[in-house]
């Protein structure tokens, strides 16, 4: 593991390194609310296959807090600045709910620069402007802390609230700890986003995971992204929207699978599969 932090676009990003730096790598990026961190059960694994690089996305974790509002364009750059800080012509990517949204971006504007593609409980679209402005609001007036209870609610099932307090504590701290200023620009970025005519221009191998209890990015958006993306594979979860810390062994295992299998456009396209 080598932690670092880079200058990118004037700002500094706290990024981390972890396996073979002959390994293809692999970029990680964060959801809103989030840092680097939250991929921690995943990395004994990862990095058994992949040289994996993840950071603090603009305005989280150790990362600069720069003046909002944010665009997706911005947060995309900043993932195409940090792969050429380290000369990494070529990535695969991994991204969830925001991560996931730079992801789409990339997919459809950026292929030369990605090998294979996963969004994880995304959509090209996420909620309302109404919806957005009123986080922000609230965000504004009390901080992040102040709807915690809430964003844990849209996060997890009861089931996983009440058996796993200790994780759900620690992403309570996550997210509590996350500047408000950071987080209002970044809901911007999200609230401005629309990339639902993007979709069909993605032409890398891409793998759609989907929580079964999302209410932020339902499966069925899930579904229909992974239909819209040419030779998409689908896989869904039994989770809310952190999937890959409220079901961390299957999604590890399925991102695993897309990633090593050596089929390039054999995906069945808006099929759901349940790994055990």
């Amino acid at each position: 593991m080598t932690t670092s932090s880079v200058e990118i676009h004037g700002a500094r990003f706290n990024c981390r390194f972890d396996g073979s730096p002959a390994a293809p790598v692999l970029l990680l990026s964060n959801s809103l609310g989030t840092n680097l961190a939250m991929w921690d059960a995943q990395i004994p694994e990862f990095a058994r296959h992949f040289r994996v690089l993840r950071y603090d996305s603009r305005g989280h974790g150790a990362s600069a807090v720069t003046p909002g509002p944010y665009s997706i364009a911005q947060l995309t750059g900043d993932a195409l600045a940090l792969l050429d800080a380290f000369d990494i012509e070529r990535a695969c990517f991994c991204g969830l709910s925001m991560g996931g949204v730079v992801g789409i971006w990339l997919g459809a504007h950026a292929p030369e620069r990605i090998d294979r593609l996963i969004l994880c409980n995304t959509s090209p679209k996420i909620g309302t402007p109404e919806l957005w402005n009123a986080r922000i609001d609230a965000v504004r007036r009390g901080g992040v802390a102040t709807i915690a209870d809430a964003v844990l609610e849209r996060w997890f099932t009861a089931r996983f609230r009440e058996h796993e307090p200790r994780t759900v504590a620690w992403m309570r701290a996550m997210l509590s700890s996350t500047p408000s200023d950071g987080y209002i620009a970044s809901c911007a970025a999200l609230r401005d986003m629309d990339q639902r005519e993007a979709l069909p221009a993605i032409r890398r191998p891409t793998l759609v995971i989907a929580g079964t209890h999302d209410i932020t990015t339902p499966a069925a958006e899930g579904r229909r992204m992974a239909e819209r993306i040419q030779g998409a594979r689908y896989v869904e979860l039994d989770a809310v929207h952190i999937s890959n810390v409220e079901a961390p062994a299957p999604f590890t295992r399925s991102v695993l699978d897309f990633l090593t299998s050596q089929e390039e456009t054999q995906w069945t396209n808006g099929t759901a599969t349940r790994p055990e």
